[in-house]
């Protein structure tokens, strides 16, 4: 049986991430050692880092004057550098999820944080708008896409002070205007490779303000200056990565990557609102992630929930249930998930329903 695999995160991967790591776990570039045993100072892995970091720039379109670093800690880590590193007094956040609440926490550690606007009081179904940003804050932080609700942030905004991204579920998912920003992050468990590795752009310009002391780990110069080196870097997920980068750019770049999404989310969106049975948790459709589908039963059928969970399994969805702070389903469709996938588990809605839909 086919399993479509609809994790969240981590998640899936194209085939040849998983093939070509795979191969080189077993015989890295030729030099007979497992990818897990050789140095990251060898020619063969210096290589790797130099073209993934390349890679990451073209696919992006990184103007000059940014850098790409490759880190350990995941975007957690991130968390409290952004901060650390950009927040002399004040910050400014989108409390649009899990996510910045936990980022906004650890920046109250570094000073004032303002929450410009939030949707927690509907459980974050949907993305804040018409909300004012304070001039003298030093960033305004915000999460593109949100995993367990469902919300994404789909356009580059133009604001007056230094943006701040967390990007870990919707990088490489369509074109970013990197000038936009001042730092964009991310886990790479999503579209990117496998957990271990976490990626920075910075802008440089903004770094080195501080009058603080920055322990040596958490200062982006360091690795910067180290060209993700400073220590050991996750060599598997940064091999990893540059697959992924390299089949992005065979199939066409992030613009075919959106492309492939809104095409899959269409499908599934669209049959969720047709099927009596479900409905959307999203309150606004522009606000609706491509990247994570989120779902429940209409109030009708609410029993079914746990049979349809059953049912959809038992035909090789994977992945499928709702964060447990939410409930109902959630369907994430990155880049690498194909459309097949999505369309199998729009039949599944569809046999289902024609078993109790009266």
């Amino acid at each position: 049986m086919k399993v479509h695999n609809f994790s969240a995160g981590p998640s899936i991967l194209p085939d040849v991430t998983v093939e070509n790591t795979a191969a080189a776990i077993k015989n890295f570039a030729g030099t007979t050692l497992s990818l897990m045993e050789v140095s990251h100072r060898s020619k063969e892995f210096v290589a790797v880092m130099d073209e993934a970091i390349a890679l990451f720039k073209e696919l992006l379109d990184i103007p000059a004057g940014y850098s790409v670093i490759f880190v350990g800690g995941g975007a957690s880590t991130q968390f409290c550098m952004i901060p650390y590193n950009l927040m002399a007094k004040k910050s400014a956040y989108l409390n649009t999820g899990a996510w910045a609440n936990k980022a906004m926490k650890e920046a109250k550690l570094f000073g004032e944080v303002v929450e410009v606007a939030s949707s927690k009081e509907t459980v974050y179904n949907y993305i804040p708008k018409g909300y004012e940003i304070p001039a003298d804050a030093d960033y305004f932080h915000i999460t593109t896409n949100n995993t367990i609700y469902g919300t994404e942030i789909k356009h580059d905004m133009d604001v007056n002070i230094p943006l701040v991204a967390d990007m870990s579920s919707d990088i490489f998912s369509r074109p970013v205007d990197v000038s936009k920003y001042a730092l964009i992050y991310g886990g790479a468990q999503k579209n990117l490779a496998p957990a271990g590795v976490t990626f920075v752009i910075v802008k440089d310009e903004l770094l080195g303000k501080m009058d603080r002391q920055i322990p040596t780990m958490l200062d982006y110069r360091t690795h910067i200056k180290g060209e993700s080196m400073f220590n050991t870097p996750p060599v598997v997920p940064v091999f990893a990565a540059l697959q992924t980068l390299r089949w992005i750019k065979e199939m066409g770049g992030v613009s075919a990557m959106q492309k492939m999404n809104e095409d899959k989310a269409a499908v599934l969106y669209s049959e969720i609102d047709r099927n009596p049975m479900f409905k959307g948790t999203v309150i606004n459709e522009e606000d609706r992630s491509l990247m994570n589908i989120c779902f429940v039963m209409t109030d009708e059928y609410k029993e079914l929930e746990k049979e349809f969970y059953e049912f959809a399994t038992a035909k090789g969805m994977s992945g499928i249930k709702g964060h447990r702070s939410v409930g109902g389903f959630r369907a994430s469709t990155y880049n690498a998930l194909p459309k097949a996938s999505v369309q199998a588990l729009v039949d599944c809605m569809k046999e289902f329903a024609t078993k109790h839909v009266k």
